[in-house]
C-alpha cells in the first residue's frame, strides 16, 4: 500500500507527535509499504529565526517528506505546537494529494488546521485519524462549530490512551480503538556500567517541570554526585531558567536538540530518566523511550504517565514535588542492584507493550481493512 501520513506541525522542531510520525514511517516501510509524511518544514534561516525562538533541526527533511508550507507558534493545551496555518498550504496539499494517489492517509491530530482539516476536505481516500492531546482540549470549543462536522470523514479512529480517548469523547463522540505510541528500540541495551548520570528529555514548557529538577538539582547532586543531561529543551532558555532560579549549572550538561540516534545513545548511557511532568500530558511516550533503552524512570504521578508507569520499572512522585524527586533519584541510583533489575523489566515491558513492528502490524491491518473495503464498494 501506498500510506500518506499527515502531521498538521513542522519537521524541523522535534515533538512527540513528530517523532511518533517519523518512527510510524519507518516501521510501514518496514513491513514493505510506501510512505510519505506531509508536513511543515521551516528551513534555517532569518525568517525563521524571527517567527521560532528556540533552535530547530537544521538541513533538509529527509525524501519521504513532503513539505507543505512554514509553521508558526500556536499556544494549545499547555504547549507551543509549531502548526502550519498558511493559506497557501492548501495549493500544495491538493497537488500532493494528486500526484501521489495514496492507498490511505492517517492524520495525526486531525482536527487541527490547517494540514489536517484540508486533507479531511480535499482526500477521496480512507482516512484514519490518531488522536494524542488529553485534557479540556479548550479550543475545540471554538473549533468543533466551525470544522468539527468534518470528523464524520475519519473511516477509522485512534487514541493513543485511555486518557486521550476520553478527552476526545467529550467533544467527539464516537467509536476509539486504543493503540498507544510506539517507540524505537535497540537491538540492545545492557543495564549495567552506565555512567552516574541523569537524564531530563523534553521541551522548555512549564508542563514539562523542568524548573521543578532544576530548582531541586544543587540538593540532588550534592547528595547522589550525579550529572544531568537536559536534552530537547533550547539550550538559551534553559540558561535562562537557571539564571532565573538562581541555579548554578554545576553538573548539568545542556544539549539542545538531539536526533533519534543521539537521544538513544544518551538514554542508554543514563541510570535513569527523569521526568517531573505537571500535567497534561496524554501518554508518557518520553517514559517508553526510556524503558526501551533499559532505562528506569522517576516521574511525576500524574493522568497519562499512570498508564505506562509500572512500580517494576519506575518510581512515581507527587507532581511538583521537588523533595520527593530528590529522595527518589537518591534512593534510585544508590542501589545499582535494583536499579538494573528494573532496567532489564523495562526493556520487557517496552518490547512487549510498545514495540513498533507489533503496533505497524495492527495499523496494517486496520490499512488493509478499508482499503479492501473501498475496493469492494468501487466493484
Amino acid at each position: 500500500m501506498k500510506v500518506g501520513i499527515v502531521v498538521p506541525f513542522s519537521w524541523s522542531f522535534w515533538g512527540a507527535v513528530v517523532e511518533h510520525a517519523e518512527l510510524q514511517a519507518a516501521a510501514l516501510e518496514e513491513l514493505g509499504h510506501e510512505v510519505r509524511l506531509i508536513m511543515g518544514n521551516d528551513p534555517p534561516g532569518q525568517f525563521t529565526r524571527v517567527l521560532h525562538p528556540r533552535v530547530g533541526r537544521h538541513g533538509e527533511p529527509p525524501k519521504n517528506v513532503i513539505p507543505v508550507g512554514r509553521s508558526v507558534i500556536v499556544p494549545a493545551n499547555g504547549s507551543l505546537p509549531n502548526i502550519v496555518l498558511s493559506p497557501r498550504a492548501y495549493r500544495r496539499i491538493n497537488r500532493a494529494l494528486v500526484r501521489e494517489r495514496f492507498d490511505v492517509l492517517h492524520l495525526h491530530e486531525p482536527m487541527t488546521p490547517a494540514i489536517c482539516v484540508a486533507v479531511l476536505v480535499m482526500a477521496r481516500t480512507p482516512l484514519v485519524g490518531t488522536f494524542h492531546a488529553s485534557g479540556e482540549l479548550g479550543w475545540m470549543r471554538f473549533g468543533k462549530p466551525v470544522w468539527g462536522f468534518l470528523v464524520d470523514r475519519l473511516d477509522a479512529r485512534i487514541a493513543v490512551s485511555e486518557r486521550a480517548r476520553d478527552s476526545q469523547q467529550r467533544w467527539l463522540p464516537g467509536e476509539y480503538e486504543v493503540i498507544p505510541n510506539g517507540v524505537l528500540v535497540p537491538e540492545a541495551a545492557p543495564v549495567a556500567d552506565r555512567e552516574h548520570r541523569i537524564v531530563f528529555a523534553g521541551r522548555q514548557e512549564p508542563r514539562k517541570g523542568l524548573q521543578v529538577l532544576l530548582r531541586t538539582w544543587p540538593e540532588i547532586r550534592r547528595r547522589t554526585g550525579l550529572r544531568l543531561t537536559v536534552a530537547g529543551a533550547d539550550p538559551l532558555a534553559v540558561r535562562l531558567l537557571l539564571a532565573r532560579l538562581r541555579v548554578p549549572d554545576e553538573g548539568i550538561d545542556i544539549v539542545g536538540f538531539l536526533s533519534q540516534d543521539e537521544l538513544t545513545d544518551t538514554l542508554l548511557n543514563a541510570k535513569a530518566l527523569i521526568a517531573p511532568s505537571l500535567g497534561q500530558e496524554s501518554f508518557g511516550m518520553v517514559l517508553t523511550r526510556a524503558f526501551a533503552c533499559a532505562t528506569p524512570a522517576v516521574a511525576s504521578d500524574i493522568p497519562g504517565y499512570r498508564e505506562v508507569l509500572e512500580p517494576e520499572v519506575s518510581v512515581s512522585v507527587p507532581p511538583g514535588d521537588g523533595a520527593a524527586l530528590a529522595d527518589a533519584i537518591s534512593t534510585l541510583v544508590s542501589d545499582e542492584p535494583a536499579r538494573e533489575r528494573m532496567g532489564t523489566a523495562a526493556r520487557e515491558l517496552a518490547l512487549e507493550r510498545y514495540a513498533w513492528a507489533g503496533i505497524a502490524r495492527r495499523l496494517e491491518a486496520i490499512y488493509a481493512s478499508l482499503v479492501g473495503r473501498e475496493t469492494r464498494a468501487a466493484a
